[in-house]
């Protein structure tokens, strides 16, 4: 069995791409990363098909957007990637994986040589990300970013082109399957977990500490967990927001000074020692696909409350021992699920310490290598 894969970024696709590898399965990774760096995620050199040129004109025009008064996204860098990296998909290739939004060409082009043409979607339908980050905006009468009608054509093209879509979550399933997709065309794989990365560090104090890790932005509901902490005023508790910071955020941030921990951006190799020091993880978006904090912080021994929409409820047992999972724009039950953690110390670390145990028996990328791996052997047979 022989996989291309085709990604314009990162996302997963370096951890699919190493699992891959390992089992000998890897034909090509195309990506506009850098190749020094995709081999830091055991990827062979040999292996990939380095585009990094379309990586730095995509930051170099971010830049530019900031400060000058220009309209339009860097669609046309995309469709340059989309176009380049089709060109080296070989021609022994059996099953093509491109990421949604960039992966046409691909899919066209594998189809051309005999692959099987796989899909890979980490968020909800772009038409129901779209209709629910609207009732956001109108909602809170803020400007939230939107995908624009092209890129929404473009990627419900790509969904019937492809021949299967994997997705992460039974949340993205579902937005498939309420915006009439056949459930059978769709595979559900839940992402991974290096456990030995984000391992649990001793926590240094008493203080009942919040952490949420991601961007700051309304598509991640990172007000409505502002607003709960803010009005719990709990004594000797800390709200610890960790990740870049969108304009969007700002009249939140404004708002609720005071209340919280802003620590912006840290590596990911440093994540593990944030998580250590906190009580509990929040993931209060909107609409996510599996956002991989999740179990990054489970694996740190932190118990989770998360929303229906950020795919950590793919993440728990049955019984829930890991977590809480509650409705979106909830305040209220947000506000209930973290005070009873505040109350209830000692039996929210044994949530955590489930949380570990479960992350460390589902959900390493070895699990994750494993499922992908007989989800292409079935496709091909």
């Amino acid at each position: 069995m022989r996989v291309t894969i085709s990604v314009f970024g990162r996302f997963h696709a370096f951890n699919l791409a190493c699992q891959l590898s390992r089992r000998g399965h890897l034909n090509r990774l195309i990506t506009s990363y850098p190749a020094f760096e995709v081999e830091k995620y055991g990827v062979p050199k040999e292996r990939i098909r380095a585009l990094p040129h379309y990586e730095a004109l995509k930051r170099g025009w971010g830049r530019l957007e900031k400060w000058l008064p220009m309209e339009g996204e860097s669609s046309w860098i995309n469709r340059g990637f989309e176009w380049s990296a089709s060109r080296y998909i070989p021609e022994d290739t059996d099953i093509f994986v491109g990421w949604s939004g960039t992966a046409q060409r691909g899919l066209s082009r594998a189809k051309d040589v005999g692959a099987k043409a796989v899909l890979e979607r980490g968020s909800s339908h772009i038409v129901f990300q779209r209709d629910i980050l609207k009732k956001e905006e109108e909602k809170l009468g803020i400007d939230i970013s939107l995908p624009d009608p092209k890129t929404v054509e473009k990627e419900k093209q790509e969904y019937e082109q492809a021949d299967k879509i994997i997705v992460p979550s039974r949340f993205v399933e579902n937005s498939f399957v309420e915006y009439g997709m056949e459930k059978s065309k769709l595979i559900r794989i839940p992402y991974g977990v290096n456990v030995k990365e984000f391992r649990k560090n001793k926590k240094k104090d008493d203080v009942f500490r919040v952490i949420y890790a991601g961007q700051m932005m309304l598509r991640k509901g990172v007000h409505y967990l502002l607003k709960a902490f803010y009005e719990l005023d709990l004594p000797d508790a800390e709200l610890w927001l960790i990740g870049s910071k969108r304009e969007e955020i700002e009249p939140y941030f404004k708002k609720y000074e005071g209340s919280f921990k802003f620590l912006g951006h840290k590596p990911q190799s440093e994540l593990y020692k944030y998580y250590s020091q906190g009580s509990v993880f929040a993931m209060c978006s909107l609409e996510e696909g599996l956002a991989m904090v999740q179990p990054q912080a489970m694996s740190c021994g932190l118990p989770l409350i998360c929303t229906t929409n950020t795919g950590g409820e793919d993440l728990m047992s049955e019984k829930k021992e890991e977590g809480f999972v509650i409705p979106i724009r909830d305040t209220e039950k947000l506000k209930e699920k973290l005070l009873w953690c505040y109350e209830n110390r000692e039996a929210c670390r044994v949530m955590g310490d489930a949380a570990r145990r479960r992350v460390e028996k589902n959900f390493k990328w070895e699990d994750y290598g494993d499922r992908v791996v007989n989800a292409y052997s079935e496709l091909l047979n």
